[in-house]
């Protein structure tokens, strides 16, 4: 999970700053909102490696190196182990805490405009379902319906450019993406890239829906007075696409900003470039993974569709063979500790062959290794395009006697 995660940050990181760099400045907001949400897709898929491409350069061994356990003179596992799954219960019960306050938000907003939708005046404007509601709001649009005061809208107070403003945010579907990108705020909280994301996206709804206004009514300086009499207002509704979102600088710039066609396919056949260079080297590199345990894979550009799996996981290995493994006498006597370094391969059955020591610490600890991994019952074998293949495991197991 932490490989993936960490994979994912990468890819986030990587095409934010390409948007950043040479597309955000562009007037090319159709394809900007395809790149958004395609670099987020792109990159929570990519990472789980659902196909990959084989390297030129095969290796058909693959070693994983194992976290490793230490072995106490009262023949107890590392309490390592068991503080790193304290650890790993405490994280994941902040992640699940956190994560039910934002799904609780989330729904109690959309509640908010199902609730406003049916208990205020709905009138019907050029096509458009508008919502009359007496709070003292900017106008917002969410799903299918443009939501206004019903005093300034009787008064005539609101323009009509404000109206085809909230009308194309509803024409474009803009709420499907902002809904999608809250869903990926809420399964990925700790993740800050998504809040730079959430708001790249917002703000180019905003230039999409103010091209619309400019070349419905063609009078760019009067509609820009418009926003910036609006600037000073700071009221946002969660989830709805508001008028004065971000009214910079930049978004007044960008409705008299010339467009230049080859500059612009450059850079889109740049991005395309940065996209296929990423597929290639994300789905060439090798990931394995033994149910929560952390490896190093040593191997070069070689995936493996399953690892290796002890019965009942990888921690109850770790147990099998820490209440198993007796430290010899002589070992205690002279207070030994240090580090066992061993190597097993996992057959195409399951079965364990080739238990070496790589490193000993002498006193028969090598050869308690040996006969303790040979006692281990058959692993479910790991699996490369349906066929069984042979894994190499490395072991670290730590002596710690009685002082």
């Amino acid at each position: 999970m932490i490989n993936y995660l960490l994979k994912s940050g990468i890819l986030l990181l990587v095409f934010y700053a390409v948007y950043k760099l040479w597309l955000e400045n562009e007037k090319m907001f159709r394809f900007n909102r395809a790149y958004l949400l395609g670099s987020l897709i792109f990159s929570f898929i990519v990472p789980l490696q659902l196909f990959s491409f084989k390297s030129l350069f095969e290796n058909k061994l693959i070693t994983i190196q194992l976290e490793g356990i230490m072995i106490k003179t009262s023949d107890t596992v590392l309490d390592k182990n068991n503080i790193d799954q304290a650890i790993s219960f405490v994280l994941i019960g902040i992640y699940v805490a956190v994560t039910l306050l934002l799904i609780c938000r989330f729904f109690l907003n959309l509640y908010s405009f199902h609730k406003k939708s049916k208990r205020n005046e709905m009138q019907l404007i050029n096509g458009e379902k508008v919502i009359l509601i007496q709070e003292a709001i900017l106008p917002h649009s969410f799903w299918k319906s443009i939501f206004i005061n019903k005093n300034e809208f009787k008064n005539g107070k609101i323009p009509l450019e404000l109206l085809a403003h909230e009308k194309a945010h509803l024409q474009q579907k803009h709420t499907l993406d902002i809904l999608f990108i809250e869903v990926l705020q809420i399964v990925f909280w700790f993740n800050p890239l998504i809040l730079f994301y959430k708001k790249a996206i917002k703000l180019n709804h905003e230039f999409l829906a103010d091209e619309a206004v400019n070349k419905q009514f063609d009078s760019v300086k009067s509609y820009q007075k418009l926003l910036l009499d609006f600037a000073s207002q700071k009221t946002t509704i969660p989830l709805a696409s508001n008028i004065n979102y971000l009214i910079t600088k930049k978004r007044l710039l960008m409705m008299t900003k010339k467009e230049s066609p080859i500059k612009m396919g450059l850079k889109i056949i740049a991005v395309t470039t940065v996209y296929i260079l990423s597929l290639f080297i994300f789905s060439t590199e090798s990931i394995a993974q033994t149910n929560d345990a952390e490896k190093n894979i040593l191997t070069n550009n070689n995936a493996i569709a399953t690892t290796p799996e002890f019965p009942g996981g990888i921690e109850q290995f770790y147990m099998f063979v820490g209440q198993r493994f007796k430290i010899p006498a002589e070992a205690s006597k002279n207070k030994l500790e240090g580090n066992l370094l061993m190597e097993f391969m996992v057959e195409k059955d399951g079965s364990l062959s080739e238990i070496k020591v790589l490193k000993d610490l002498g006193y028969g600890l090598g050869d308690e290794a040996i006969r303790v991994l040979k006692l281990s019952p058959k692993w479910n074998p790991a699996s490369e395009n349906g066929q069984p293949v042979r894994v190499k495991y490395s072991l670290p197991i730590t002596i710690q006697t009685d002082k």
